[in-house]
């Protein structure tokens, strides 16, 4: 794409003050775009927009939990009122850990919470950001997933659930949508190495075994910049004949066979 593509044009990015979402609005900052991060975590949105300035790059934070509905309200008004439109909302905030109790100890709210926040915060940022979505020339939306969405470990049943939920909501929004001219896709993450993207109480420097590298046919664990880099792309208007896909990023992990 042309490097002056998302000069002037204003991305959200959700969940944006750490790992894969730190990532990403640092990739869209770094474009030359009006970048916007929301998170629930105001300690660590307030260090991504520190992190992002000794970049020499400029970030909005804006405090938001998604799964709360006048929350996000308040979000896309502040959004409005100073930028007018929307270029791209990227749906990537969720409650990454996805691991729960056995299904026979697993607390239903515990489940309903992260549903709240990977699913219907998505759908709530796509319901209020539609209005801005509309002014743009070439609007787009992006769902961060996961593999998870199709295999699962013992005990995921939330998240797993949630992601699934995400990739049916990207193809249902992509034609719900077609005619507002709105692109949506989705980008489904497998493991991705976050420890250097947390905030400064969480960071932690990563090591991987060879056993950890040699899962993925292309010999290492993902970074957020791989995640970052598929996501300029699918905003942009060089993917303009793209809507209602899913792209899985994961070095090849899920597409090998492994047994022991």
């Amino acid at each position: 794409m042309a490097d002056t593509y998302y000069k002037n044009k204003t991305i959200l990015v959700t969940g944006g003050a750490q790992g894969i979402g730190l990532g990403m609005a640092q990739a869209f900052a770094r474009a030359g775009a009006n970048t916007i991060i929301t998170d629930a975590d105001e300690e660590a949105g307030k260090e991504a927009v520190a992190f992002l300035k000794e970049d020499k790059l400029s970030a909005e934070f804006i405090l938001c939990d998604v799964s709360q509905e006048h929350e996000v309200v308040s979000l896309m008004k502040q959004v409005g009122e100073k930028y007018g439109q929307l270029d791209a909302l990227v749906n990537n905030a969720g409650i990454a850990d996805p691991f729960m109790e056995s299904l026979d100890k697993m607390q239903l709210s515990e489940f309903d919470r992260i549903l709240a926040v990977n699913l219907r915060g998505p759908l709530l940022c796509s319901k209020y950001g539609l209005p801005l979505l509309q002014h743009a020339a070439t609007p787009a939306i992006l769902n961060i997933s996961s593999t998870r969405a199709y295999m699962s470990e013992p005990d995921t049943f939330a998240y797993s659930a949630s992601k699934g939920g995400l990739e049916a909501l990207t193809h249902s929004l992509a034609v719900s949508l077609a005619e507002e001219r709105i692109r949506v896709n989705a980008i489904a993450p497998g493991w991705i190495e976050t420890g250097a993207w947390q905030k400064k109480s969480k960071s932690y420097t990563p090591r991987h075994s060879k056993e950890d590298k040699e899962q993925h046919p292309v010999g290492r664990v993902g970074t957020p910049e791989d995640i970052a880099s598929a996501a300029l792309f699918l905003c942009s208007d060089q993917a303009g004949f793209i809507t209602g896909q899913s792209l899985t990023i994961d070095g090849g992990m899920t597409i090998k066979m492994i047994y022991k």
